[in-house]
C-alpha cells in the first residue's frame, strides 16, 4: 500500500493529471467495483485529508472533487493515491458466485493433495488472468525450489477456496513451482 499504511485499507485509484481549466483529473481505477465511484463517495488520500467527489465520467475516466475548483488547485492531486475500507468494499461491491475479494486470498495457504505448497502474498491481473503469488513453504525450500511462483487462479489450477479455513486447493500448481 503506498503512503497510507492500513490493513483495512486498499488502494482502488490513483488521480492523474487536470484536465481542463474547472478542476477535473484524469482517475486511474485499480478495482473491477466502479461502482465505489459516484457523487458524494468519499477516499482516503492520508490520515488528514479525504476527498469527496463532486462529479464523475467514469466512461471518460473524469472526475472533479469538492472544493478542487481550478486547474492549479487540482494539480496539487496528481498522483495521489486513493483508498477505501474494506468494510465499505464488501457492502458495496457484490460478487458472483465463485468470485473472491483479493485482499481475501491473501494470507491463504495453498494445498494441493493436502501439501502445503505455501501461501498467497500477493494477487495480480496479467492481461486478463489473475494470479495467485505464492511464497513457497519452507519445507519445500530445502529442495531448491523457487522461493516465489504464480499460479492463475482459473480452472483447471484453482479447484477450491475456503475463506474460514484460510485455504485454497489446487491442482497441478506443484509441476508449475518444479518448472519455476
Amino acid at each position: 500500500m503506498s503512503s497510507l499504511q492500513s490493513d483495512s485499507l486498499i488502494h482502488i485509484a490513483t488521480i492523474g493529471k487536470s484536465v481542463g481549466f474547472r478542476g477535473d483529473l484524469k482517475l486511474h481505477l485499480f478495482t473491477d467495483f466502479s461502482e465505489q465511484f459516484k457523487k458524494n463517495s468519499s477516499f482516503f488520500v492520508s490520515k488528514d485529508l479525504s476527498l469527496t467527489i463532486e462529479r464523475i465520467d467514469l466512461a471518460r475516466s473524469l472526475v472533479k472533487f469538492i472544493g478542487y475548483d481550478s486547474e492549479l488547485e487540482a494539480k496539487k492531486l496528481t498522483n495521489k493515491d486513493l483508498f477505501t475500507t474494506l468494510e465499505r468494499t464488501r457492502s458495496e461491491c457484490k460478487l458472483a458466485d465463485g468470485e473472491h475479494f483479493w485482499f481475501d486470498l491473501l494470507g491463504c495457504k495453498v494445498l494441493e493433495d493436502g501439501e502445503v505448497l505455501g501461501e498467497v502474498v500477493e494477487v495480480e491481473r496479467i492481461n486478463a488472468t489473475n494470479y495467485l503469488h505464492i511464497k513457497t513453504d519452507e519445507a519445500l525450500l530445502k529442495d531448491k525450489t523457487a522461493k516465489l511462483f504464480l499460479i492463475p487462479k482459473i480452472t483447471p489450477f484453482v479447484v477450491g477456496v475456503d475463506l474460514d479455513a484460510k485455504t485454497i486447493t489446487v491442482s497441478g500448481a506443484k509441476d508449475i513451482l518444479e518448472a519455476s
